[in-house]
């Protein structure tokens, strides 16, 4: 892949509906008219060379507006989920086109606003020297958490990712386990083929009833054969995205430490 184009999509057609806020989380003010959405940008801008963004029907203009310069300079892009039917089809749906002519997506949850640039740039450039050795490569950051959400399964032995554990599919997480922290680095080189393949054979969500993107990753490692390598985070806090006025709250005071 050497320096390969890379295209980050940031699905974010949800509307905060737990913040009681009524608009995308990705344009929530953090401080002083700064928005998740800036504090994305300015941590993937270094290492892709287009962003697109995944909105709902009635965020797309508001959002619009908000990034109308970056847009109209091409940097920026936007599409629409018409239903919330989940992250896999904001992924592998209107987005295609976008980032199809890429060597690689970085795949970035719209609400991770506590994610450092450094873990942006070490998963870039680890997927690079997976691609490298041949073959569509998958990149992963991990840190391990006292009480996961999402636990992963990942065997050394074999660099393989054998599992994906889901506490809102009803699935137990285990203390200690290994979480994302909302980023994920995909080849482009047979991903949007992939996908159907996988939606063939998946199963629903035990208590959602949805396809869940996150098995998708494993099915990419295990029964495709694609060179996994993960990412150790060491920080817990950037596995923390806004879903609650609390998580908000700590964004915004992490935030002022920064600026202060």
């Amino acid at each position: 892949m050497g320096d390969g184009r890379v295209c980050a999509v940031v699905p974010a057609a949800g509307q905060g509906s737990r913040l009681g806020l009524g608009i995308p989380k990705i344009m929530l003010e953090v401080a002083g008219g700064v928005t998740v959405w800036d504090l994305l940008r300015g941590r993937l801008a270094p290492w892709a060379e287009h962003v697109h963004v995944v909105l709902s029907p009635a965020g797309k203009a508001p959002f619009q507006r908000l990034a109308a310069e970056a847009i109209e300079r091409g940097e920026v892009s936007v599409s629409v989920q018409e239903e919330p039917t989940g992250m896999g089809d904001a992924v592998f749906g209107a987005a295609v086109p976008y980032w199809a002519d890429h060597d690689a997506i970085l795949v970035v949850w719209g609400d991770q606003a506590n994610l450092s640039s450094r873990t942006v740039g070490e998963t870039v450039r680890a997927h690079r020297g997976s691609a490298a050795g041949g073959g569509p490569a998958l990149a992963l950051p991990l840190v391990a958490l006292p009480d996961p959400y999402v636990e992963y399964e990942y065997d050394e032995d074999s660099s393989a990712l054998l599992r994906v554990r889901m506490s809102r599919e009803g699935d137990e997480c285990r203390p200690g386990g290994l979480s994302d922290v909302g980023v994920f680095c995909l080849s482009v080189d047979g991903l949007a083929q992939a996908w159907p393949r996988y939606l063939a054979a998946a199963r629903t969500g035990t208590v959602t009833g949805e396809v869940n993107f996150l098995p998708f990753l494993p099915y990419l490692s295990r029964e495709l054969g694609w060179r996994t390598t993960v990412v150790p985070v060491a920080d817990p806090d950037e596995a923390r995205g806004i879903n609650t006025p609390a998580d908000l709250e700590f964004t915004r005071r992490a935030y002022l430490r920064c600026t202060s």
